[in-house]
């Protein structure tokens, strides 16, 4: 597996280089954001490692940018940032999970691993799912409603085959939050909230028939009937 390793501070950098590369990863490392970006786009890595403290800008900026070019491994954010706000923005901007320093080796190893599981298909894994008119392409992270491309963030996406996935059953709020965020925060949060809102918006806009329902003092499910 290679691994972009994004990290400005070199005792950090060196320790983690030592510590991926014995669990088997491939690693190069870059400690700012334009030797990222170079190294990104010149050749296909398994996932990315990006502190968002880096010298020449904001680690979520880069991952953003990255994004925008095409670059789709599952990106790991590491930060001393710790409030809910921060990993919340973290995750809407392209973030796939995001630990906070100071860490434990094993928790991040523990993390790449449901990472690339997560992002890598098994063998005979349907790679398309579909309810009613509404499809998802999980390789090309595509979904469309009638024929029509939706616009969805990352982080939409996700939460959208997490729903599909689970099609006619109930999910609760904290089952969204540990499954799609990848962590437990607040329960109080509104986060999923948020996200199914402009999610329905998309999914259930313009006429089309309520997939995404509410279950009052539940949760959600999305069901064609």
């Amino acid at each position: 597996m290679r691994l972009l390793l994004v990290e400005d501070e070199i005792e950090i950098q060196n320790f983690l280089r030592r510590s991926l590369e014995e669990a088997g990863y491939q690693i190069e490392a870059a400690s700012d954001g334009k030797t990222a970006e170079r190294l990104a786009v010149e050749s296909p890595f398994d996932i990315l490692i990006v502190d968002l403290g880096l010298p020449d800008q904001d680690g979520m900026g880069l991952i953003l940018h990255l994004r925008h070019l095409g670059v789709s491994a599952p990106v790991l954010i590491l930060s001393a940032r710790r409030s809910v706000d921060d990993r919340v923005l973290g995750l809407e901007q392209g973030g796939d999970d995001y630990l906070t320093k100071p860490f434990a080796l094993a928790e991040l190893l523990a993390r790449l691993r449901n990472l690339l599981k997560r992002n890598s298909p098994t063998i005979g894994e349907a790679t398309r799912l579909r309810v009613l008119d509404l499809e998802l392409d999980l390789l090309r992270r595509e979904a469309t409603r009638g024929g029509q491309v939706l616009q969805l963030t990352r982080q939409e996406f996700i939460l959208l085959e997490y729903l599909c996935r689970n099609a006619g059953r109930v999910v609760t709020r904290s089952m969204i939050l540990d499954k799609v965020w990848g962590m437990r925060i607040q329960p109080d949060t509104n986060v999923v909230d948020v996200h199914i809102y402009r999610l329905r918006g998309k999914v259930d806009g313009a006429g089309q028939q309520p997939l995404i329902r509410t279950m009052r003092g539940v949760g959600y499910v999305l069901k064609d009937r």
